[in-house]
């Protein structure tokens, strides 16, 4: 610690107010879907996932592996280029959060820290072969596999308690919903709290205060752990209220089935050291939960506005990280001013913010603007699924509810009793 610069140290700081907006932006992959069902209350739910999330950091250092020592080359990486990463990251995960868009911190940070590295020292400086194995392929098949596997989830769910009691079923579901939703919390910290830890010890490593392919020391540990425990005590409202009501409307199987496949799916990337999306994996179990019910749509409108976000994600903060390292290598100057860019360009993006307050009083209102699952026409794959799908129990389509009320209304009413004549009398 002793041979930590200035620079060094805003370096440290910066990515620690990554690694919290890290944890307010990717609430809603362990608890939107916790809370729209009611399994848990608003402020409930995030306080549980906080402490989960705290945990999963000291459970796995993989993934900071593969960012301190895997994605980009430490040969002559200077400690300003990952000033300049970390500015993209934050500013495009600040950008989404205020649009209320789930898109990746993980590839924020990527794109950022490639962006910066090529504006530095050229395309050479990124070891391709890394970033397609352990970040791109992920980013393509976290959400269809995690997809596939909550859609099938959720059709078992409703096959297996089809003849029980859906009250008494739905109460059960909320309880599993409650110990799925940790298991992604503690996913999560296992995952993206990691990769704060590896852009730390990278930064420690260009600085000369740690020898190359070090592990993170146990105080790079615990800080990336409090930061992200404390952004996600705070609550990304907005994010959450798009995966919970903006996408389709889940009820408590769906949710289980969505949180377990996604935690599955996080939870073995995190082992083999793939820094996928926990967003996009969470996403994507939450639209297969929507297809696998009979019924249920998905709100492709909004979906589409998330894949838009997440292909933009590397570019837009890989350019946003080269105009920061244009800056900074401008010398002191520089530096301060792209500090200076950063702090103005987030307090913009919180004013805009309050003009349109969400918080854990109205996050499971509708979204506003965002037609019900009634209203939204259903795409050709909801169609599809649907068409091969059986209705869960208890439960009809809304064809078949409209039948059922055509032919309520062909049957005459009853005759009124008369009060004259004693009950079960005949005429």
């Amino acid at each position: 610690m002793e041979h930590i610069t200035l620079l060094l140290a805003i370096v440290i700081v910066t990515a620690l107010v990554f690694d919290f907006t890290n944890g307010f932006h990717d609430t809603a992959n362990a608890m939107a879907t916790t809370i729209s069902t009611g399994a848990l209350k608003p402020k409930t739910a995030v306080a549980m996932s906080a402490v989960l999330n705290l945990v999963g950091a000291f459970l796995s250092v993989e993934v900071a592996k593969t960012i301190s020592g895997g994605i980009i080359n430490e040969d002559g990486l200077k400690t300003e280029v990952i000033f300049a990463a970390l500015v993209g990251a934050i500013l495009w995960n600040l950008l989404t959060w205020l649009v209320g868009l789930p898109s990746s911190s993980s590839h924020a940070l990527f794109g950022g820290l490639i962006g910066a590295a090529v504006m530095s020292m050229g395309w050479s400086s990124v070891n391709g072969g890394t970033v397609v194995t352990k970040v791109l392929l992920p980013a393509v098949a976290a959400p269809i596999v995690a997809g596939l596997a909550a859609m099938l989830a959720t059709r078992l769910t409703y096959r297996i308690s089809r003849k029980t009691d859906q009250r008494a079923t739905a109460k059960g579901y909320r309880a599993g919903q409650i110990a799925s939703a940790g298991l992604v919390s503690l996913a999560h910290g296992t995952n993206d709290a990691q990769k704060t830890m590896g852009i730390i010890t990278l930064a420690l490593i260009t600085g000369g205060v740690i020898a190359p392919d070090a592990d993170p020391p146990l105080w790079v540990i615990v800080s990336a752990g409090i930061a992200i425990a404390l952004g996600t005590y705070l609550g990304g409202w907005r994010i959450i209220r798009t995966m919970g009501k903006g996408l389709t409307d889940l009820q408590p199987q769906q949710g289980f089935a969505a949180q377990t496949s996604a935690a599955t799916v996080i939870l073995a990337s995190s082992h083999l050291g793939f820094s996928l999306s926990t967003t996009q994996s969470c996403s994507g179990a939450v639209m297969g939960s929507g297809l696998g019910r009979k019924g249920g749509v998905v709100r492709w409108s909004t979906a589409n506005r998330m894949f838009v976000a997440w292909g933009l994600t590397l570019p837009a903060a890989g350019l946003v990280g080269a105009g920061a390292e244009f800056l900074t290598k401008q010398g002191p100057w520089g530096i301060g001013l792209t500090a200076a860019l950063l702090v103005a360009g987030s307090a913009v993006i919180w004013k805009l913010s309050r003009r349109n307050s969400i918080d854990h009083r109205n996050v499971t209102d509708d979204e506003v603007g965002t037609p019900a699952a009634a209203e939204e026409p259903a795409g050709v794959v909801t169609t599809a699924i649907a068409a091969v799908t059986p209705p869960p129990a208890g439960t009809l389509t809304t064809e078949e509810s409209a039948a059922a009320a055509e032919v309520k209304a062909t049957i005459p009413a009853p005759a009124p009793a008369d009060p004259a004549r004693p009950a079960g009398a005949t005429l």
